[in-house]
């Protein structure tokens, strides 16, 4: 085998996005769990706060995070039970349900944020110059959306329906 074929960008630029990505991971589960969080529950918690109305039907959800529904039920089950979120069943579609962030839940993200915003700027975004972290963001948006394109399904735009759609206004 050639040697210089582990020479080729295309393995180093994955392989330096895992090694980041490991990095990052670690600092952020130690402090997430100071706050009782594991990484997932923040995850939740963070995609409902940034969805209108604090919510997002649960198909969304897990779309949004890459689990398997049956994955996001269990999730939101022991968050529920941690007063960290609740459901909401869809009135006109009794198969549907959306997960909506409580206001201990919100709390909980209030706590958690400064130093989950510290981590962020010691170790990501302030190792950056502001043109190269608008060209980061830019480049992984666009391999996100390659790679992932539910990623953002029910978060943008106002509230949406149990079937997805957006009531008239």
């Amino acid at each position: 085998m050639d040697q210089n074929v582990f020479d080729d960008p295309r393995i180093t630029a994955v392989g330096l996005l895992v090694e980041a990505h490991a990095g990052l991971s670690a600092r952020f589960a130690a402090q997430f769990e100071e706050h009782g969080l594991s990484p997932v529950e923040f995850e939740v918690l963070t995609r409902l706060a940034r969805s209108p109305g604090n919510q997002l039907r649960m198909t969304d959800l897990a779309a949004q995070t890459s689990l398997s529904t049956s994955g996001v039920t269990r999730v939101v089950d022991r968050m529920e039970r941690d007063g960290l979120l609740a459901r909401r069943a869809c009135p006109s579609d009794r198969r549907s349900s959306f997960a909506v962030v409580t206001a201990s839940g919100l709390q909980r993200l209030d706590e958690t944020l400064p130093g989950h915003l510290r981590i962020i700027e010691q170790w990501f975004t302030g190792q950056l110059d502001p043109e190269a972290l608008d060209a980061l963001l830019d480049g992984l948006r666009r391999v996100r959306d390659a790679v992932h394109p539910g990623a953002t399904a029910g978060s943008t735009g106002p509230a949406a329906d149990c079937d997805g759609t957006v009531p008239p206004s």
